[in-house]
């Protein structure tokens, strides 16, 4: 009898909860009452805040004839804007914003499967130049459908994953020269240099060591899906096989997250035939164990877009399914799943009322900074967009966003890994650029912590190695964090020794090193450069002009950089 009632509780528990989640679609009156247009396997979209202005904005991608469109947040509601791009008409597939240069604004990247990719670079004004003649990315047309960007050679430039949908190119992989230029280096890093019908592909670290892997998603049962692991000398390994995530289904998407909060990222794959979706569990061993059907995320539908976010702050990874097709086959239009918080998730499509429209692609991003994530979604046949704002009433729904400010490693911090911990419970999330089926989420990670008001760390784990760590965070705020900034102590990409003194420093700072320094920046704790100066005389620097407070000094040589904590008086 006593087992009977504690589980009718705990049932009770979780519909409760449920029943408290809920999404309306605002398109209309948040002003993006539009569609994207009727095209082969749907647009793409961006839920990205494109002008640093601390909202997300939204972008999204066109059919032939058609130019992307972009719509600013003003305050929680989106008015479009005009870039002057009116040479995208055509058909396109993704796109993506990304400091590739790291000057701190945010350039544009957009595929296409009928004209070819392009690069354009941000002046700094929200102007654009196409830059991809020049840039060494191919002008021809790749048949590229998604895009994500990482630093696989952890040289601090964000590279670039290129996933081509034909028979007649392979994927690509273009290394960030750092001067504004891409090499093709598929061959030398060990990439399959055949055609894969690849949608989607996306840059992870499936076992912790710094190194940037990458899982590829190919559409069609005539080409497995692939995991290539890291060697950190440039090249890679597939390790498809001896991992478990050769899967031979028709991947639609990939997209990453810690469901189970064990520390490992596990990888969610959909599936556009009624057998079903993986959820692809990390051991922790560089092994994977499908567990979709006893976690119950299979969803037997025609599954294309998937993302993973906290939608009620519980501190639990919950799931969300873009598939074509409308219910009237029986097959659900979308599925989105609550996680139990034991490694199960329970289908809950009444938080998405009226969710009837077959749809490809999604972003998640918060609307008006409330904390709740919202969710953008792509719908076939020409018909307007959803924009699920999250309207859920909750009790205890306290969270925080990270801002993440890259000074060795690239700026916008792809790759990074974060750790929280509160009461000795933790979570993990993982910085993307480009991520999902044709999608990018907001660059702010959101990490749901229930009713705690006090983290009791985080920490983040750069790609360059550097680690920040701050303790007693409170709750419900937008933290952003340098890389360099809360260090427990100095940690450099060379074995070269350098020093600064005094500290903290008057007017004259004295830079001791025994290499010669390229190049001093001193930059603010929000990630703007406030001194740069290219070379410096008689070991000194001068900082009179800088106001008190905090900074960090960034020293790049020859033969490495170091970040040092630089206090002025």
């Amino acid at each position: 009898m006593k087992k009977n009632i504690f589980i009718l509780l705990t049932l009770l528990s979780i519909w409760s909860l449920q029943s408290q989640v809920q999404f309306e679609n605002q398109a209309t009156e948040l002003g993006v009452n539009v569609a994207t247009g009727n095209t082969t396997f749907g647009n793409g979209v961006s839920f990205c805040d494109f002008d640093n202005d601390g909202w997300d904005d939204l972008t999204l991608t066109s059919v032939d004839g058609d130019e992307v469109r972009f719509f600013k947040n003003v305050n929680g509601s989106f008015v479009e804007q005009n870039f002057n791009l009116q040479y995208l008409n055509y058909e396109t597939k993704s796109v993506t914003w990304v400091d590739f240069d790291n000057d701190g604004d945010n350039d544009l990247f957009v595929s296409s499967e009928t004209v070819g990719n392009k690069l354009l670079e941000n002046a700094g004004n929200m102007t654009f130049q196409d830059i991809t003649s020049t840039s060494g990315i191919s002008i021809n047309n790749l048949y590229t459908d998604g895009v994500t960007w990482g630093d696989y050679n952890n040289d601090g430039f964000l590279d670039v994953f290129l996933s081509n949908r034909t028979f007649l190119v392979p994927n690509k992989l273009y290394k960030n020269d750092g001067d504004g230029t891409f090499t093709d280096v598929s061959f030398q890093a060990g990439i399959n240099l055949n055609p894969e019908l690849t949608l989607c592909s996306v840059f992870l670290d499936i076992n912790n060591d710094g190194l940037q892997d990458i899982y590829v998603s190919n559409d069609r049962d005539l080409f497995k899906n692939k995991l290539y692991k890291n060697n950190g000398d440039g090249t890679f390994d597939d390790i498809s096989m001896s991992s478990g995530t050769d899967i031979a289904i028709d991947a639609m998407t990939a997209t990453v997250g810690d469901y189970n909060n064990d520390g490992y990222f596990d990888i969610y794959v959909t599936n556009n035939n009624i057998i079903g979706n993986y959820l692809l569990r990390n051991n922790g061993d560089e092994t994977f164990t499908n567990v979709a059907i006893s976690s119950g995320t299979v969803f037997s539908s025609f599954s294309w877009g998937a993302v993973f976010f906290d939608a009620d702050n519980d501190e639990s990874l919950d799931l969300y399914v873009c598939a074509v097709s409308d219910g009237s086959t029986g097959f659900l239009p979308g599925g989105f799943f609550l996680n139990n918080g034991n490694s199960s998730f329970t289908l809950n499509n009444s938080s998405f009322p009226n969710d009837t429209r077959s749809s490809y692609s999604n972003a998640i991003g918060d609307i008006d900074n409330d904390g709740l994530i919202d969710l953008v979604v792509t719908n076939r046949f020409d018909e307007d967009i959803f924009l699920w704002k999250n309207t859920s009433v909750l009790s205890n729904s306290n969270w925080i966003k990270l801002k993440l400010v890259g000074t060795t490693s690239n700026r916008d911090g792809v790759g990074t890994r974060i750790e929280i911990s509160v009461n000795g419970e933790k979570q993990y999330r993982y910085s993307h650029c480009g991520e999902g089926y044709l999608s990018q989420n907001s660059k702010l990670k959101h990490i749901g912590l229930g009713d705690h008001t006090v983290i009791d760390y985080v920490k983040l784990t750069w790609l360059s190695g550097v680690e920040d760590i701050i303790y007693n965070v409170p709750v419900n705020q937008v933290l952003t964090v340098t890389e360099g900034s809360n260090t427990l102590g100095l940690t450099n990409v060379s074995t070269t020794e350098s020093y600064i003194y005094p500290n903290p420093v008057g007017d004259i700072l004295k830079i001791n090193s025994d290499t010669t320094i390229n190049k001093v920046r001193v930059i603010t704790i929000l990630g703007q450069d406030v001194l740069v100066v290219n070379s410096i005389e008689n070991n000194s620097l001068d900082v009179s002009s800088l106001q008190a407070g905090q900074y960090i000094l960034v020293l790049e040589s020859d033969k490495g950089i170091w970040n040092h904590k630089l206090i002025k008086e």
